[in-house]
């Protein structure tokens, strides 16, 4: 199994970057997609999760409304949308399907 992160940077407080998920050696779509991330001395925090078939989607209090987490199953890939980027969002961001993690893509919110 392989997962790779991508589209991380660096963005300015209110700006948007899209994540991506790229995955391979499993089933895709029979899996739940989940979002995590890890700020610099703090634990990972479960941030969005989406169902195998994306109907269900479940977010972290404080991203409620600014994220939002799809998955395309005929490209093998999950997105996470992340718009009106606040500093507290500054983050390693992981995904984590089917038991396993990507290697993170880090997402600098700096003035």
């Amino acid at each position: 199994v392989q997962l790779v992160e991508s589209g991380g940077g660096l963005v300015q407080p209110g700006g948007s970057l899209r994540l991506s998920c790229a995955a391979s050696g499993l089933t895709f779509s029979s899996y739940y997609i989940n979002w995590y991330r890890q700020a610099p001395g703090k634990g990972r925090e479960l941030v969005a999760s989406i169902s195998n078939g994306g109907g269900i989607t479940n977010y972290v209090d404080s991203v409620k409304g600014r994220f939002t987490i799809s998955r395309d199953n005929a490209k093998n890939t999950g997105y996470l949308q992340m718009n009106s980027l606040k500093t507290e969002d500054t983050a390693v961001y992981f995904c984590y399907v089917g038991g396993s993690w990507g290697q993170g893509t880090q997402v600098t919110v700096s003035s």
